[in-house]
């Protein structure tokens, strides 16, 4: 198993960046095109992201203004099944704005891991935008990797 660990300096408090872990129009506007979720343990988390990749799991814990954690997988995908990882989201204050450290537990394999890196990467970008006021533009989606 392996891991990522991921984070970024969002103009924003943690009450707004928490809002966009937890409220599905907030997380449509970073990630994918449409959410379902329900953030309470063993609550629903489904992202839709694009044509055919469809990301679920559930809440674990969810600690207002400081902490999300939910497990991840792709429906229809047997290298990282529905709920077959974790994802744990911590905001800490920073001056103005808020840290969000990003730690992404155990992906099966190292390609697992550079794929869903490459993906955080692109959606903490996203979110920073999105946060912090802006427009992240529509989300190209899994387009952006390489087959």
């Amino acid at each position: 198993m392996t891991d990522i660990e991921i984070s970024v300096h969002i103009d924003a408090s943690p009450s707004t960046v928490f809002r966009y872990f937890i409220d599905p129009v907030r997380m449509a506007a970073w990630m994918g095109r449409a959410a379902d979720l329900d953030p309470r343990p063993g609550g629903v988390f489904r992202v839709d992201i694009d044509e055919g990749h469809i990301a679920r799991g559930a809440y674990l814990e969810v600690v207002p203004d400081e902490r999300v954690v939910f497990t991840f997988g792709w429906e229809n995908n047997s290298g990282v099944p529905p709920a077959s990882t974790t994802v744990e989201i911590v905001l800490s204050r920073h001056g103005d704005g808020t840290v969000v450290r990003l730690r992404h537990l155990g992906l099966p394999d190292d390609d697992a891991r550079t794929q869903h890196g490459q993906g955080w990467e692109h959606y903490t970008a996203r979110l920073a935008v999105a946060a912090s006021g802006g427009d992240p533009g529509a989300d190209p989606g899994m387009s952006v990797y390489p087959e």
